[in-house]
C-alpha cells in the first residue's frame, strides 16, 4: 500500500464560530483549573499542612 502526501493549504472557518468555539474552551478551562488545583494542594501542600 502506498502512502500518500496531503498538503493542506487552507481551512475555511466563519469569524464568529471561531470567537465562539474560543469560549467554550476559556469556559472548560475554569472547572479544569479548580480541578488541577484542588489535586495540587492534595498531593502537594496536604502532607505538609499536616505536620
Amino acid at each position: 500500500m502506498d502512502r500518500q502526501e496531503v498538503v493542506v493549504v487552507d481551512v475555511r472557518i466563519p469569524f464568529w464560530s471561531l470567537v465562539w468555539l474560543m469560549v467554550k474552551v476559556a469556559l472548560a478551562a475554569i472547572p479544569a483549573f479548580i480541578i488541577l488545583y484542588v489535586l495540587g494542594f492534595l498531593l502537594l501542600g496536604l502532607p505538609n499542612f499536616l505536620r
